[in-house]
């Protein structure tokens, strides 16, 4: 039978199709497989609802000649990108492709990220990069390093209009970690994902250290010790679970408000445990874990690094169908101390929310910011100076509850009445004062304590001043006096007061004054 033109490029069209598909053939794709990492396609497969993946530039190949590179041209070029759907709504998506050049970076491959982060910028929808990339294309020279400026400046443009998560699924090394370090999420795999600027060969023979790529940039490192990565994941389907679960929680784009989730928890339920839940004895730490669950809709909560800075929690949650952002000291680690890790993670969070319209609330109890050495010459002046500038810039809904402490400069910091919080409540548990009872009486009455010789009337002296000052200041009430805080609820129902606040405030608008930018401490 002879086929017509047209048949004819049809034909060919499926067979280009096929190859293109195939990326940098089977072997290449049995080792992929080998690594416990999956191909470009078969995440997207994964990723994106089913049938609603639309490919963009398939065909495309890169344009360099030397050092022989010229010698092979795979359709695609070592990224598969395009758009799609997750349960439904509009994700632009980009894949590096291991299989072909170890991924690396080209020009063309920047140029075909760059053009589905353009789309998604024009149309307001999220972007998901999966990174599994050897890094730059070093046959390209200027060209790999250009593309990568191109990318980096798009990442730069997007952030606080459109999501940008970034999975991190293999390697990521050199400056191709900016892109990551850039967008809003980073999710890593254990065992199989490393992130690092220079890899151990080189940290070997210019420090003489020893070090693993693991132990270097692994997804364990960088979720806990360096906060680069707000998740690791189990497993790539476990990232792309997490991917999922995060989307549910945030808009499509910064004119728009976070998703809605009907929920059947009674807003008007009542947490007993609530009421018994702070110890008599002040420090004696809790689990906030139990206090968020209590108040959220169904006890489902979303938490972001949730291995790093662990004296505080960030995370996603919804609170009668709303979504919103939590931020809550934990006693049970540093006994909620702010520190410098913890105040930049909660500041980046609190700034997200901001930007992508979530409201967010704050749970208080913390002693103040951490002393020492240590955090004053790592600057915990200027990283403190960070949280409190992003509760302060912050124009989304702001309900702030303490629930215990609340000292000095961390007071402040936390979502106060003079960082524009809009409802604060308190607990009858709550403390908010400069500091705790015994640090201010050896201030105020130092000199009376050291005058008394009696060490039994001294004890007795101190003990009747602290109470004093506990009798003054270890209760929410002279806030409330004084028009600090609106309220002070009983703990259980905590749930009901929060829901109704944030019902108020639904329709808030709050001006700012006119500017090109901020300028944060940073």
């Amino acid at each position: 039978m002879i086929m017509t033109k047209q048949q004819e490029g049809i034909k060919n069209l499926v067979e280009r199709r096929g190859t293109a598909v195939k990326g940098g053939g089977e072997k290449r794709i049995e080792a992929q497989h080998a690594k416990g990492k999956l191909t470009a396609r078969e995440r997207l497969a994964k990723l994106l609802d089913p049938g609603s993946f639309e490919e963009f530039d398939m065909f495309m190949h890169h344009r360099c000649t030397n050092f022989g590179i010229d010698a092979s041209h795979p359709d695609g070029d070592g990224v598969v990108t395009g758009q799609g759907t997750i349960d439904g709504r509009l994700v632009f998506v980009y894949a590096q492709d291991f299989t072909v050049n170890g991924g690396s970076l080209s020009k063309t491959m920047s140029e075909k990220i760059c053009k589905v982060m353009d789309y998604a910028i024009k149309v307001g929808a999220p972007v998901i990069g999966l990174n599994d990339s050897g890094g730059a294309r070093i046959q390209e020279g200027i060209d790999a390093l250009a593309g990568y400026g191109e990318i980096f400046e798009r990442n730069i443009l997007s952030s606080g209009v459109i999501p940008q998560i970034s999975m991190i699924l293999g390697p990521c090394a050199g400056g191709a970690v900016y892109s990551p370090a850039l967008t809003d999420f980073t999710i890593m795999v254990d065992k199989t994902s490393y992130m690092f600027l220079t890899g151990p060969a080189v940290v070997k023979s210019v420090t003489g250290e020893e070090v693993t790529q693991e132990e270097l940039g692994g997804a364990s490192i960088h979720a806990s010790k360096s906060g680069v990565a707000h998740f690791s994941a189990d497993s790539e389907d476990d990232a792309i679970s997490k991917v999922k679960k995060l989307l549910s929680f945030i808009p499509q784009n910064n004119m728009q408000e976070a998703p809605s989730r009907p929920t059947a928890d009674p807003v008007n339920r009542a947490e007993d445990f609530l009421n018994s839940v702070i110890p008599d004895n002040p420090n004696k730490a809790y689990d906030m874990y139990g206090v968020i669950r209590s108040i959220v809709d169904d006890g489902d909560f979303f938490e972001v690094h949730g291995s790093y800075a662990r004296n505080i929690i960030v995370g996603f949650a919804h609170v009668g169908g709303r979504s919103v952002g939590v931020v809550a000291n934990q006693p049970g680690v540093l006994a909620g101390v702010l520190d410098i890790n913890a105040s930049r993670k909660a500041a980046r969070f609190v700034r997200f929310c901001d930007a992508f319209n979530i409201p967010l609330l704050t749970l208080v109890d913390v002693p103040g910011f951490l002393c020492g050495t240590q955090q004053e010459y790592g600057a915990i002046i200027t990283n403190g100076a960070k949280l409190l500038y992003a509760y302060g810039e912050a124009t989304v809904p702001k309900v702030t509850v303490t629930l215990r402490k609340s000292y000095g400069g961390a007071h402040i910091v936390m979502s106060c009445k003079q960082l524009r919080g809009d409802i604060n409540y308190a607990w009858p548990s709550a403390n908010i004062a400069v500091m705790g009872a015994e640090g201010a009486v050896g201030i105020l009455y130092g000199k009376e304590l050291k005058a008394e010789t009696d060490p039994e009337k001294q004890a007795a002296l101190a003990e009747l001043k602290k109470n004093e000052y506990n009798e003054l200041f270890c209760n929410p009430y002279q806030a409330a006096e004084k028009g600090y805080i609106e309220d002070v609820i009983e703990p259980r129902n905590t749930r009901f007061r929060v829901i109704r606040a944030f019902e108020v405030l639904a329709g808030k608008r709050q001006e700012v004054p006119a500017k090109k930018h901020d300028n944060m401490p940073l």
